[in-house]
């Protein structure tokens, strides 16, 4: 059952990275990396409990920390800061 679960979660993975370079705004873009990550972080913690090894599940967090702020900085970039479109 935890492979199926594995397997679909890198198939959504696909499906998050097809829609990251083909979204047609920068925020679809944003919302399919998040997409990514969070799966990624659902497939390192169903990796961790395939081998049987849960100490993973720290990095698992650590990056879904990163993650997090990460989109967040990028959104906050691209509301308030983002690259001026003058042409200069």
């Amino acid at each position: 059952m935890i492979v199926a679960a594995t397997l679909a979660i890198m198939v959504t993975m696909a499906l998050a990275v097809t829609r990251a370079l083909l979204g047609r705004t920068v925020y679809d873009r944003i919302l399919a990396v998040n997409v990514f990550g969070t799966k990624t972080v659902l497939l390192i913690a169903a990796l961790a409990f395939l081998t049987g090894r849960p100490d993973v599940l720290d990095i698992a967090l650590g990056y879904a920390l990163i993650n997090f702020i990460g989109v967040i900085a990028v959104l906050r970039y691209f509301e308030y800061g983002g690259p001026e479109e003058d042409g200069n």
